[in-house]
């Protein structure tokens, strides 16, 4: 093919690719204001809506791919990977990344978004008594929930590797990660119930007048042991996901290794921490800073059991209180930031530790 011929083809591909992308975005845009605007049953809207998603996705797929296959094959490899990363990049940076610097935006602005105030909102921070007593709690969801949810996975996996019913206990300590945050909520707010008198419905209040005790208002009366009555429900989720991960890790300890360490005479205790904690540890290290960003976001759990009172509050719950109901937009969107601050060292720990292990 001559190089004039060739020229033809790219400007073809060209101009092809532009019709592709300003056609995507029409149809799609129109799409999206007509389900903006629209006054349908909401019922019809969310089933139109499915099927938006479903076939304007293939579609969109389709028509960049086509695209793509118009140009030489040395540009078309260069450009499939971004052709079909390019859309979820796009859509993350709408919905994540413009949300994160707008609400950067507003933390430099009063209540009402309309004066500047600089770093006052961050400095407010550290003054308020609440958010002492929120980061306070946050410190003790990190290290309390964590420490034991990992401490306890590792426990139950290594114990569950040896017992003759491995699948059935790890089936009952794994199913509470089938429940939502607030539906454990909702459960253990009766399991902790209390209300005065002698006839107690709350399971361990029930438990303690059984045996003869006074019943007590665990979530709200008995301080600062409130907020590990709370903890001990994410313990009671999070254990059976850190238990999944690390036998897994487990099995994966090569067998040869072991049983040398055994012929050798060391026992099972030293072989433990010899050789299969440091075999599995970056799994340690990727569950640990899993739950870590779990326990920094915590909401729904303080939100259902105690709304936040009773020195109970986290910065989320903070967040929600002073963004949504008091509508202080400036020193709510602080708080995003300051947690989205927190989070942001857990997480680039865990893409360190993908990319050791070749994640990407």
């Amino acid at each position: 093919m001559s190089a004039q011929a060739k020229q033809g083809v790219s400007l073809k591909a060209v101009l092809l690719s532009v019709v592709i992308l300003l056609g995507n975005l029409v149809v799609h845009g129109a799409i999206f204001m007509f389900f903006r605007d629209s006054t349908l049953n909401p019922l019809v809207t969310a089933v139109l809506a499915v099927i938006w998603g479903v076939l304007g996705v293939y579609l969109l797929y389709f028509t960049l791919n086509l695209a793509a296959e118009q140009y030489p094959e040395k540009v078309r490899r260069r450009i499939l990977p971004y052709i079909f990363i390019g859309p979820g990049a796009i859509l993350l940076g709408w919905l994540l990344v413009l949300p994160a610097l707008r609400t950067l935006y507003l933390s430099f602005f009063n209540a009402s978004s309309e004066k500047f105030v600089g770093l006052a909102n961050y400095a407010a921070i550290f003054s308020d008594r609440l958010m002492g007593i929120a980061l306070r709690n946050n410190l003790l969801w990190v290290f309390v929930g964590t420490l034991a949810c990992v401490s306890l996975g590792l426990l139950i996996a290594i114990l569950a590797d040896r017992s003759s019913f491995e699948k059935l206990a790890k089936s009952i300590i794994f199913m509470p990660m089938a429940i939502s945050f607030v539906a454990a909520g909702v459960i253990w707010k009766f399991v902790y119930y209390y209300q005065p008198g002698d006839e107690q419905i709350g399971l361990l209040n029930a438990i303690v007048t059984f045996f003869g005790g006074e019943p007590q208002a665990w979530t709200s009366m008995i301080q600062p042991w409130n907020n590990f009555f709370l903890i001990l429900i994410l313990i009671w989720m999070q254990t059976g996901f850190a238990m999944v991960i690390f036998s897994a890790a487990i099995k994966g300890v090569p067998e040869d290794i072991l049983e040398a360490a055994r012929v050798d005479g060391a026992g099972e205790v030293k072989i433990f921490f010899g050789i299969m904690i440091p075999y599995i540890s970056t799994t340690i290290l990727t569950v640990t800073t899993t739950i870590i960003v779990f326990t920094l976001k915590i909401f729904d759990v303080v939100m259902v059991m105690t709304g936040g009172q009773y020195d109970t509050e986290v910065v989320a719950t903070q967040f929600y209180r002073q963004f949504f109901m008091y509508r202080n937009f400036g020193y709510g969107s602080t708080l995003a930031i300051v947690l989205l601050i927190a989070v942001l060292p857990v997480i680039i720990i865990n893409l360190r530790q993908f990319r050791k292990q070749g994640g990407f």
